[in-house]
Formats: structure tokens, C-alpha cells, sequence
């Protein structure tokens, strides 16, 4: 669970820091990459928390 607050608190400074940078310049890219690095990030939660919930499953 360290993992996902450490990964949670980075993910949402990028997404921020994109979205304000999209905001000064009006360029796309910023934009792109802020949902990109949501994205994946979004997947690698559920990567995180589906290997939980598997680990749960093994024990029992």
C-alpha cells in the first residue's frame, strides 16, 4: 500500500504539473501527457491491487 500512496502523490503532482502547464501555454502536448501518465497509472493500480486480491485468494 506504500507503493500506491508513493505512486498516487507522484501521479498526481505530474498530472498538476501538466495540466498547469497546459494551462500557460495552450500547447496539446501537456495535455496528452498528463492523461497518458493518468492512464498508466490507473493500470498499474489495478496491476497492484489485482495481485492483492490474488495473494487473498492463495491464502485462503
Amino acid at each position: 500500500m506504500l507503493v500506491l500512496r508513493i505512486v498516487g502523490i507522484l501521479t498526481a503532482i505530474a498530472i498538476g504539473s501538466g495540466i498547469f502547464a497546459y494551462l500557460l501555454t495552450r500547447e496539446q502536448r501537456y495535455l496528452r501527457l498528463a492523461v497518458r501518465i493518468a492512464k498508466y497509472a490507473l493500470i498499474f493500480a489495478l496491476v497492484v491491487l489485482a495481485l492483492f486480491v490474488l495473494e487473498r485468494v492463495i491464502v485462503l
